[in-house]
């Protein structure tokens, strides 16, 4: 399964083929979560707190029950009880037990015979709430007279002496610290925060349930991650996982969003009660509301290092917030903070901590762009203080292969030193900068994932081939598989045709998240495609009466190994396949692994921003992403990749943040208050891909779905911070912060 050395020249991988589903989704052909419909079907809507911590005392449906049209709800009741750990926390975080406990919190659902009357009974629905002191600033929970979210819910990592609000903590690193600042010429230590933000997909969550008494189901559903949603709704409800089949949808983006399950054990609890197929759909300020955004964070660096650009030791401690339950990603935070560097003293440490807000959820390499902001802007400002070049200090202190890691493993092959190198000889970094602009670079890294997977493939007697996978496409899989499929059996791209299967149809299958999907299927799909060519060859061999060992796969056609085989014409995959049925039956190939090679990932990008320093209006004017993909399969796709991590980044730096009020309550659940950039707001987006293979796939393919967001909140806080001549320590980065540090800086407080 390593990467083959000889596999350099690729007739299929690399170049860009059109993509499969394009002519569905501009056609309106395609079916998305919302577009599924069943004969009978119920509408429900999620009745959700208004408070953010509350106890529930009562819920009275009796006014809603008498409306017309309505058919069943549902409360915590209807659910599986004795649930554990995390089954219990997601059951929890879908319909809330004995307390709400965030703003948006899901405290019933009532299903009727159309969405209107649905939203009518919502309303006549009545709960009684006694309030509780509530919470929703990570640094704040900390504190001694902080608001108990949960008791008991710390694990045996924390602490003691800690608050019950902090429930996890991690510490890596090596060397000694102390020791390497007292070698330093300068010691820079800076406090950051950032706010949570949502992944903004444009689909909401939606999904079609039906489940009978007999205790079997289906559900159509938007999700990253079908067979998740399978094992995750037969805990809550008490089912046998393997009599509920899930299929997933078209997905309208997720960017690690549409990895949690929020609404689908509802509709199934309303199904059962109702015995009518339920369809729930979320409202936007639900989405915002009610489903997980990134976890907000505080942090502190300390770095230090030398005249010549040395660093000699680095520090962190990392805060991160993931609502009210564990889990938010403070051990990926403190773990890629200093992973571009190659540090003999590090320590870092981080804190997850519960607030009352919803339940984090990933989004793309989550907690690594905020660790890269905090990081990357203090190697930034040490830069500046010592007059050095930002790309060459980066350089001078960059891991490499064999580089022990912030956290722990020594890295293998690697390619951040090839997009120092990239981003250092490409035009943008000469350039020269405009009036009030401002230059930022950073690194940024993710650690990429394999995961549980599962592929079939099978032949088709006119030689065409179906692929089936088991992980949504949420960034161009499917062509990407098609591709590498062709690759191996010797096809032309569009002879193969790739299909996300359902829960009952393959293998389980992870979750489409972790960067793995082009790495971990793509693999599965190169081996079940050498599985399948074994058994070409082994047909082709039978007709021509030689041995299996005398046939070798070449340009799509069974040929004779060497002299010794025999004189044949090569025998091309259609014929055999054409007589398959008379020479021993489908020709099928497989494979089910666990693959375990992901291979990390760094990227280095470059930012020009100009600030208007009477307004503080900010402006991205020019951006430049170079990312090691480790072998780009569809370069189109892996440029549109790196450039939706750009743009995604450019929001959160600038503009994009929950913000709540004294009363605990979301201000901004929509995107009219929540504005993700539009085109307007955007520079054009170059892009460098650098091909350092990995070790771990046949290809050399890397992930790199995740690793474009980590370094653009650093580079834009960099430029923007070197623009208006002031270091922006919190983000956003919006016009009042901007002019703020700009007044402190006048005043000689900043």
């Amino acid at each position: 399964m390593a990467f083959d050395e000889s596999k350099s020249e690729f007739k299929v991988v690399g170049t860009r083929p059109n993509r499969p589903d394009g002519i569905d989704k501009v056609t309106g052909r395609a079916r998305f979560g919302a577009d599924a419909t069943a004969p009978g079907m119920l509408h429900a809507v999620i009745v959700r707190s208004p408070h953010a911590h509350a106890k529930i005392v009562k819920i009275d449906t009796s006014k809603a029950a008498r409306l017309k049209g309505v058919k069943g709800f549902v409360t915590r009741a209807d659910f599986a009880t004795g649930l554990k750990g995390e089954n219990w926390n997601i059951l929890e975080n879908v319909m809330a037990g004995e307390k709400a406990l965030y703003d948006g919190h899901a405290v019933a659902a009532v299903a009727a015979t159309s969405a209107l009357i649905a939203r009518d009974a919502a309303k006549l629905i009545e709960v009684t709430y006694e309030k509780l002191p509530h919470v929703t600033d990570v640094d704040k929970a900390m504190e001694k007279d902080a608001p108990v979210i949960r008791e008991g819910a710390a694990d045996k990592s924390v602490p003691e002496g800690m608050h019950p609000n902090v429930v996890r903590y991690h510490e890596s690193g090596h060397g000694d610290v102390e020791k390497g600042f007292a070698e330093a010429d300068l010691v820079i230590e800076e406090s950051f925060r950032t706010e949570a933000t949502h992944q903004g997909y444009i689909e909401p969550h939606a999904c079609l349930a039906q489940l009978g008494n007999d205790g079997k189901g289906e559900v159509w559903c938007c999700t990253q991650g079908h067979f998740n949603v399978q094992k995750v709704c037969a805990a809550l409800l008490g089912l046998e996982t393997s009599a509920l089949r899930v299929t997933a949808s078209e997905i309208g983006g997720g960017f690690g969003g549409k990895t949690v399950v929020f609404i689908e054990p509802v509709a199934l609890a309303l199904s059962l009660k109702t015995n009518r197929p339920v369809k729930l759909v979320m409202s936007r300020a639900e989405v915002f509301r009610a489903t997980g955004p990134t976890a907000s964070t505080s942090m502190d660096i300390k770095i230090g290092m030398k005249k010549d650009g040395k660093i000699t030791a680095a520090q962190g401690t990392f805060r991160c917030q993931g609502g009210a339950f564990p889990g938010s990603p403070m051990e990926f935070t403190a773990m890629c903070a200093f992973a571009p560097y190659a540090l003999e003293n590090v320590h870092q440490k981080g804190y997850d901590v519960m607030t009352n807000r919803p339940k984090q959820a990933a989004y793309r390499a989550p907690g690594s762009p905020m660790a890269a902001f905090a990081a990357e802007s203090v190697v930034d400002e040490l830069c500046n203080k010592l007059g050095l070049d930002p790309i060459e200090v980066r350089l001078m202190n960059a891991s490499r292969e064999g580089t022990k890691a912030s956290y722990g493993p020594k890295f293998e092959r690697i390619g951040l030193v090839e997009t120092l190198e990239a981003a250092k000889a490409h035009p943008h970094y000469a350039a020269p900068l405009g009036a009030g602009q401002g230059r930022g670079v950073s690194c940024g890294f993710w650690f990429n994932h394999g995961g549980e997977t599962s592929v079939t493939l099978a032949l088709s007697e006119d030689g065409t081939a179906q692929l089936s996978v088991g992980t949504p496409d949420i960034g161009g899989s499917r062509a990407s598989m098609c591709m590498m499929a062709a690759e191996e059996l010797g096809i032309p791209y569009d002879k193969v045709r790739t299909t996300i299967a359902d829960t009952a149809t393959l293998g389980y299958n992870e979750i489409s998240h972790g960067s793995r999907v082009t790495y971990a299927s793509g693999l599965a799909t190169i081996e079940a495609a050498r599985d399948t060519v074994r058994k070409l060859c082994k047909r082709a061999a039978a007709k021509w009466g030689i041995s299996e060992d005398a046939v070798k796969w070449e340009g799509g056609c069974a040929v004779p190994s060497g002299p010794n085989a025999g004189d044949f014409d090569p025998l091309p995959l259609e014929r055999i396949a054409k007589s398959m049925g008379r020479t021993g039956g489908p020709i099928v190939g497989h494979y089910e692994a666990t693959p375990e090679g992901a291979g990390v990932s760094f990227a280095t990008h470059i930012v020009d921003a100009e600030v208007d320093r009477e307004t503080g209006a900010t402006k991205v004017v020019r951006y430049t992403v170079v990312q090691d993909a480790g072998k780009a399969i569809h370069p189109t796709y892996v440029e549109g990749q790196f450039q939706g991590g750009a743009a995604q980044g450019i929001g959160w730096a600038l503009n994009e943040e929950y913000i709540y009020g004294e009363d605990g309550r979301l201000q901004n659940a929509g995107f009219l208050d929540y504005r993700i950039p539009v085109a307007s707001d955007l520079p054009m987006i170059d892009t460098v891909i650098v091909e350092v293979p990995n070790p771990g796939h046949p290809y050399g393919v890397r992930g790199v779905g995740e690793t474009s967001i980590c370094p653009p909140l650093a580079a834009i806080a960099n430029a923007v911070s070197n623009a208006a001549g002031v270091r922006l320590t919190e983000l956003p980065m919006s016009p009042p912060r901007i002019l703020e540090a700009l007044e402190r800086q006048a005043d000689g407080r900043g």
